[in-house]
């Protein structure tokens, strides 16, 4: 299990894209922090991109990975190596190559010029952000053998889940907004990875305002302690819940 996980991460770190990927993050987060005239400004700026760049690089590359990985993946399963352990080295060395080149690229300028609690949030939300994503794009690759299809799912989860989630919720607020659904639309923005990364660093960062009227609600249940490790252990369980669907599968499917 372990030569498989170390072979992958070699693999996927020699990757000219994982090193594009990481040389982007790295110029993107140096730039916001020397541009702007303060953390908080920098801060918010890094958070935009940790929000859309991470996730639509995690999933598609992961998606893609996963494709051009197949014969290899057909060679373990003729040695006497279990399907779970095939799979669960696999998704290992995706997501640690992920991570490092997360951590090299945008954690190293956050703790350079604000090793805060908030700064230190950041990098954690945006590691777990970038295994969510890992774990989603394991599901969308099992689900169909058209390598098309597969990458098809996987931008329309990413562009769900970073775009249109959002319109759905305001269109949502307006449409009820004669009813008390704040407490509603906390569950339901729970229920989207990106929106809780974004939440938990916004309230953080003192500017729950920018959420609107629900920003104080938001505040009062994810500002507590107990919401802090509510809305980490929500985040764990998207990496948990599409992993463990996407081994399922991967146990019954016929290759």
């Amino acid at each position: 299990m372990n030569r498989i996980v170390k072979f992958v991460v070699l693999d996927i770190l020699k990757n000219r894209i994982v090193l594009v990927y990481t040389f982007i993050l790295a110029v993107l987060s140096w730039s916001v922090f020397s541009l702007e005239d303060s953390s908080t400004k920098g801060l918010l700026s890094l958070l935009n991109i940790i929000l859309l760049i991470v996730p639509l690089v995690s999933i598609i590359f992961t998606t893609i990975y996963l494709y051009n990985s197949a014969e290899f993946i057909e060679l373990l399963l003729s040695q006497p190596i279990q399907r779970k352990k095939i799979w669960l080295s696999l998704f290992m060395g995706m997501s640690v190559s992920m991570l490092l080149a997360f951590v090299i690229g945008a954690g190293i300028p956050l703790l350079v010029y604000e090793a805060s609690s908030v700064g230190l949030m950041m990098l954690g939300t945006g590691c777990l952000v970038s295994v969510v994503f890992v774990a989603i794009a394991f599901l969308s690759a099992i689900i169909t053998r058209d390598k098309a299809k597969g990458i098809g799912i996987s931008i329309m989860l990413w562009l769900f889940f970073a775009l249109l989630y959002d319109g759905l919720i305001l269109f949502l607020m307006f449409q009820l907004s004669d009813y008390p659904i704040e407490k509603a639309m906390v569950g339901i923005s729970a229920l989207n990875p990106i929106s809780l990364a974004r939440i938990l660093i916004l309230l953080h960062l003192d500017v729950s305002a920018m959420m609107g009227y629900t920003g104080a609600i938001f505040k009062d249940f994810f500002g507590t302690t107990a919401g802090l490790f509510v809305s980490f252990f929500l985040l764990i369980l998207w990496v948990i819940v599409p992993f463990y669907i996407s081994l399922l599968k991967f146990k019954k499917k016929d290759l």
